[in-house]
């Protein structure tokens, strides 16, 4: 009888340990996964508070925390909140155009817009693209910047001011496009200083800032 009663004590532990080397790595895993959860969780609303966010909304197009990985959208991370302030006005009473965001900033109050604006400010942004080095290319859009005065509004690194976003690292399709639209006039800046430049640049001349700027590394704003 004791002999069975071992026996079946043997066959329990061992099956113990079998079942544990098979359950006990799955059962780990999901513990690591909901402790990285609760993490980014954590994070997050420090950071925004809880979810779901105003910002959030935004993702779709300038990406998560208004870090665009699309070449077509400007990111907004790091940009200073007074010209994120401005421009959501700017689309809200239609001195700045697009059928996307006219209605979503028609859509937002004072608060909310000063909110939004407060928070892509302190995010830390990054490169949209990198590109391959092309040196004439890339020489003459450095030339267009250096001789074009555009660190007196959009800051030594132009990393942006108050006054004028930042170009270093947004994406090269959508500074072209805005240097295009400055050109043709279909986009205003009040201070005419954006029209007058972009009227001086040639398709060439815009292709090759646009790829420059592109290219440069954003610093955040909190580093500077």
């Amino acid at each position: 009888m004791k002999r069975i009663i071992k026996m079946a004590a043997t066959l329990a532990v061992a099956g113990g340990v079998a079942l544990g080397a098979v359950v006990g790595p799955e059962l780990w895993a999901g513990y690591q996964f909901l402790t990285v959860v609760d993490q980014q969780t954590a994070e997050y609303e420090a950071n925004g508070g809880e979810w779901p966010q105003l910002q959030d909304t935004c993702a779709l197009c300038h990406g998560q925390n208004g870090q665009s990985g699309n070449s077509l959208y400007p990111s907004l991370a790091g940009l200073s909140a007074s010209y994120i302030q401005n421009q959501l006005h700017a689309y809200a009473n239609g001195r700045r155009h697009s059928p996307q965001m006219q209605p979503l900033a028609r859509s937002l109050s004072d608060d909310q817009i000063e909110m939004l604006a407060a928070y892509f400010e302190r995010q830390a942004p990054v490169i949209v693209e990198s590109h391959e080095a092309n040196g004439s290319l890339d020489e003459r859009g450095q030339d267009i910047v250096n001789n074009s005065g555009c660190t007196s509004c959009h800051g030594d690194q132009l990393n942006g001011t108050p006054n004028g976003p930042r170009l270093a690292g947004q994406g090269e399709i959508y500074l072209a496009d805005q240097l295009t639209a400055f050109k043709r006039g279909t986009r205003k800046d009040p201070t005419q200083a954006m029209n007058g430049m972009a009227a001086a640049l040639s398709e060439e001349d815009i292709q090759a800032t646009a790829r420059y700027l592109s290219s440069l590394a954003p610093t955040s704003r909190n580093t500077q």
